[in-house]
């Protein structure tokens, strides 16, 4: 037979490998050599697990035994004995210690690990421009970004080096990059996926371990494989013991019921285009049988995004103190990118009280949002306010970049504080990516469905939040709309590049 590694997902290729149609080493090859052709122009990969004699092999049997797969280097992500920099200069000498426990259920399906793929510093944007690595670029369109945080694995996975990549998601970092980059990205529900050994918890339970794919069954499959009770863990979701795989191949039972907005829940512009990738998408939804009503979620979403930017100083906060055993000293200003020293600052002085009052927000949002999802199964949203913006765009200005600097030295976060620049900070942060934080903080699962080309030929995403515990509903949903028109083809030869 003749073999194009590019026509098959995942599942496609085990297939192709058990019945022996294929041989593992061929199908590791095909995978190496678009990395390989690819990976110049888009810097997606930053850690190849091949070459200078190396040869990456499934370690164990399973669903997915000889499929190559690439991990987000993200300590949560951590493979023994690799080099894990977390985007960051300081931690470019760090070997893993231990396999995480996503890994080791990874590694159980019988993937081929090929690398570890690019991410902006701690994993703390929307897009992936680390100083360490430098940027990576969208398949779509070299000039722009493909979101972040787990931007050099939806780059991956969109121009087809691999069928399937790690990520995770605290605020948005499996769906924003899937929307950007024309591919499925999933988050499941709060404590389905494992987040052992080293930790119990990741940011307090917003961020969850999953995979972007270009297939819904990848994901669903994928899902299977990984969906564990760590008992050590500080969450657990609710036990679902049939199939996602088998679960979205089955017709709905009856109609959904959904919800949608176009609204930002700050306040904030949203693009025409996002808008016009959920009308597109309510309309097809009703086309399909489906009640759809425009309807907002019933949370205060300022409160909300001030309570997720209270844990995310902390956290980064908490990762800068963290650096000091490593360092074998005090951290300062230099070790770190200065936005990401900034916001350790702010971490520094947010206190304990703001940190408790923003994580009853949380459980009041969660409790908010089950009683609205007694009435809708689903809510739909843009995935992003924006379109993805072009390489270097969000930099800091000139005049900013000497207010960081100037704050960062002094350490006057909190004259910042007192000036009443959290608010602004808010905004500025969330302003293209207010939509997705919201599933993080309840724990509720989520996706981001590719189902909108712009006008100047970039992908926009749309959202789905589903009730915790109901990963099955988003993926049978996802099932049907990947068979209808607006699904968008893979991008596979990048564009807008010479």
């Amino acid at each position: 037979m003749t073999f194009v590694y590019k026509d098959y997902d995942g599942l496609g290729l085990a297939t192709l490998i058990r019945n022996k149609e294929v041989t593992k080493e061929e199908v590791l090859q095909a995978a190496i050599q678009e990395i390989e052709s690819h990976n110049g122009a888009l810097n997606a990969v930053n850690n190849k697990f091949y070459g200078d004699g190396r040869v990456p092999r499934s370690v164990e049997s399973g669903r997915f035994e000889g499929v190559p797969v690439l991990l987000k280097d993200h300590l949560q992500q951590e493979v023994s004995g690799e080099t894990i920099t977390s985007g960051s200069r300081v931690y470019q000498h760090y070997k893993g210690k231990v396999d995480s426990s996503f890994v080791k259920k990874l590694k159980s399906s019988g993937v081929a690990i090929l690398g570890q793929t690019n991410i902006p510093e701690f994993a703390l944007m929307g897009i992936t421009e680390p100083a360490l690595h430098g940027p990576t670029r969208n398949p779509w369109n070299v000039d722009y970004t493909p979101g972040g945080s787990s931007g050099g694995s939806a780059a991956a996975v969109s121009v087809g080096m691999v069928p399937i990549a790690g990520a995770n998601d605290g605020g948005g970092s499996i769906r924003i990059p899937a929307a950007f980059c024309g591919i499925f990205g999933l988050k499941p529900t709060r404590g389905r996926t494992p987040v052992g050994p080293s930790y119990g918890r990741n940011w307090q339970g917003a961020s969850v371990d999953h995979v972007l794919s270009r297939t819904v069954r990848d994901s669903a499959a994928m899902l299977d494989e990984l969906k564990t009770t760590e008992r050590g863990a500080a969450y657990q979701a609710i036990p679902f013991d049939q199939s996602y795989l088998e679960i979205m191949n089955k017709p709905m039972g009856k109609p959904l019921t959904i919800a949608y907005s176009t609204q930002s829940p700050i306040g904030s512009d949203v693009d025409a285009e996002c808008k016009e990738a959920v009308l597109k998408t309510a309309k097809l939804l009703e086309e399909m049988g489906h009640h759809v009503e425009e309807k907002d979620a019933p949370v205060d979403g300022a409160k909300i995004a001030k309570s997720y930017i209270h844990m995310y100083f902390g956290e980064v906060a908490a990762s800068l103190r963290g650096m000091e055993e490593l360092l074998g000293r005090t951290t300062r200003f230099g070790d770190v990118e200065p936005t990401t020293w900034l916001l350790g600052l702010l971490g520094r002085v947010t206190t304990a009280e703001e940190f408790v009052l923003s994580i009853q927000e949380w459980d009041r949002a969660s409790y908010q949002m089950e009683e609205f999802h007694q009435q809708y199964d689903l809510y739909l949203t843009p995935t992003t306010a924006f379109p993805p913006s072009k390489i270097g765009e969000l930099n800091s200005t000139g005049f900013e970049k000497v207010l960081i600097e100037l704050v960062g030295r002094l350490g006057w976060a909190g004259l910042l504080k007192k000036a009443g620049m959290i608010n602004q900070i808010v905004e500025n942060s969330l302003r293209r990516t207010p939509f997705t934080q919201l599933a993080n903080l309840t724990g509720q699962p989520a996706m981001s469905a590719p189902l909108h080309l712009t006008k100047d030929g970039l992908p926009c995403g749309v959202q789905f939040i589903a009730p915790k515990g109901k990963e099955d509903i988003l993926f049978q949903l996802a099932g049907e709309l990947e068979r209808t028109e607006l699904w968008l083809p893979p991008v596979y030869k990048i564009k807008n590049h010479t």
